[in-house]
């Protein structure tokens, strides 16, 4: 038996393709729609990048295979939460150490 991880995605392979077309693919319901209303409204350059890498997170998040066990933790309130303060103490530790 391996220890293979079930989803295997890389830096070459993401889970959703950074293009219109895997970012739509990878939206559901009524998010598809709302994605190509943005996107059709958008100018060419730093507009139109912007809507495709804010997209983009989103479809990462629609496609997440942990999505609904985090949200429902989320809703319980049994999520692990973490503060900046925290955070930044660690990185703190780390580059002292």
């Amino acid at each position: 038996m391996s220890a293979q991880p079930v989803h295997q995605h890389s830096a070459e392979r993401p889970r959703v393709p950074r293009t219109i077309g895997g970012i739509s693919n990878a939206l559901r319901g009524a998010r598809r729609a709302q994605f190509f209303a943005e996107l059709l409204e958008a100018q060419q350059g730093p507009e139109l990048d912007g809507v495709l890498t804010a997209w983009w997170g989103r479809a990462m998040l629609d496609t997440d295979p942990h999505r609904d066990r985090v949200r429902a933790a989320a809703e319980g309130g049994t999520l692990p939460t973490t503060s900046m303060d925290d955070i930044a103490r660690r990185r703190q530790e780390r580059t002292t150490s």
